[in-house]
């Protein structure tokens, strides 16, 4: 997400390294090339230059402190400029009534049903009660499609396959969410063009009628600016309130996260970046332009540790890491736990100054089913025993039944050894300090930020 913006960006304020002072020269050639990185991202040249306009005139001139360089200076002056760019602020979604009602909306394959099953875990998780309800009487199957993904993680979903009504449908599933004592209910409409007056009557009686508490309007991020049109386009049917933009992982420039909200006057609320149930993140322009500048995002990659926080299993590994008597079945559980987290190429681009040290090619899960497939390949007493894995004897029967090299095996063994030092240290450290301030300082020390 954003990698190929931030590679650009990051070579633009390289230009100012080793200067001591702002000047129109140095500056010049900077934007110039920040620009260039924005458009082909895909960003508005309007809005591009409007936003090199704000840059040039907030620093020229601006004094440089001591403890700052221009870069780092121009740095902060483009931050500022981004978060300004893509809202300024978080604004959460309204849960105030009960149940509350959030209607989703967008066109055709932009990722609607997705994004509600989606929404619908995520409240899950904050201690919600939802309710998915189907109200797409036009596409095959949209009812099955829904049931599909929401029964992985037990979420209900209440549809009136043969009704073609969608009055009826939304009347009859509130008065099942009040029997069943279910606090929120997501509305998943079909997809519909602005242009369509039959689909947008449809939708704006949906919304008469539900009366919801929140109206989300869904993009597709790889549709570029097409997005931002179809968002102006459907703003003056529909008068939602937030944005979702989905597939943010696929091969896209990010321009239309950049600049949909100054452009609709509408809040980013939700984005997706995976196509696992549990790839949704709220919306901060504040840790996105963070992302963007290369600069992480620790509060968001603790945020999504803690989600798959077992506390119970935790203390369990700490007290066999302080008895040195942490296995390969840990690991291997370990790397289930780490696995959930979310796309780790994501979660690579929250960590700050990490980014050059990984080169993906669609293959980022590799190292772990290597991994995998050494340990499946150990016998129980192996795995429970790490110190009999000296004997070569047994490295090389586990070698060829995994299909792993050798000398893949002894670095792997290394790792697994440095790994557990590791752990030792956060063991020692777990009782004076917040996890996130102790991951925050290993980072920090490791990239020099």
């Amino acid at each position: 997400m954003f990698e190929h913006l931030q590679n650009k960006i990051s070579k633009a304020l390289h230009i100012l390294k080793g200067h001591n002072t702002i000047t129109e020269i140095n500056i010049a050639s900077s934007l110039k090339e920040i620009g260039r990185a924005l458009i082909d991202a895909d960003v508005n040249h309007k809005i591009v230059r409007n936003f090199i306009q704000k840059v040039q005139e907030t620093s020229i001139g601006k004094k440089v402190l001591t403890s700052l360089n221009p870069k780092q200076l121009i740095t902060k002056i483009v931050y500022d400029e981004l978060v300004f760019l893509m809202g300024e602020k978080n604004i959460g979604i309204n849960l105030s009534k009960n149940p509350s009602i959030i209607l989703i909306c967008g066109l055709q394959g932009s990722g609607k049903t997705s994004f509600s099953s989606k929404l619908a875990l995520f409240l899950m998780k904050k201690n919600k009660s939802p309710l998915l309800v189907s109200v797409d009487i036009h596409r095959p199957a949209a009812v099955d499609q829904l049931k599909l993904i929401a029964k992985k993680v037990n979420i209900p979903v209440f549809s009136l396959e043969k009704s073609k009504n969608v009055i009826e449908i939304v009347d009859q599933s509130i008065l099942y969410a009040f029997k069943k004592k279910k606090n929120v209910i997501i509305i998943d409409t079909a997809g519909r063009l602005a242009i369509d007056r039959i689909m947008m009557k449809e939708i704006q009686k949906i919304n008469q009628y539900s009366n919801p508490d929140e109206v989300l309007f869904v993009v597709d991020a790889m549709t570029g600016q097409d997005a931002i049109n179809t968002a102006q386009s459907f703003s003056k049917v529909l008068n939602f309130d937030g944005i979702v933009i989905t597939k943010l992982d696929g091969d896209c420039r990010g321009g239309v996260a950049i600049t949909i909200s100054s452009v609709i006057k509408k809040p980013i609320k939700f984005i997706s970046n995976g196509e696992k149930i549990e790839d949704l993140e709220v919306f901060y322009p504040e840790r996105i332009a963070n992302r963007i500048l290369g600069m992480g995002d620790i509060v968001s990659l603790v945020e999504k540790v803690q989600e798959q926080f077992d506390e119970t299993k935790t203390k369990k590994i700490y007290q066999k890491i302080s008895k040195n008597r942490f296995n390969f079945n840990d690991l291997l559980d370990q790397i289930q736990q780490i696995k959930k987290i979310g796309n780790i190429k994501n979660i690579i681009s929250m960590i700050p100054g990490i980014n050059k040290y990984f080169s993906f090619d669609g293959n980022q899960k590799n190292s772990f089913k290597k991994i995998e497939a050494i340990i499946h390949s150990m016998t129980p007493y192996e795995r429970n025993n790490p110190k009999i894995l000296l004997d070569v004897r047994r490295k090389k029967r586990i070698s060829k039944g995994s299909g792993i090299t050798l000398s893949h095996i002894d670095l792997f063994m290394k790792q697994f050894y440095d790994m557990n030092q590791i752990m030792k240290k956060i063991h020692a450290h777990s009782g004076k300090e917040t996890i996130k301030n102790f991951i925050y300082k290993m980072i920090k020390k490791e990239n020099n930020v």
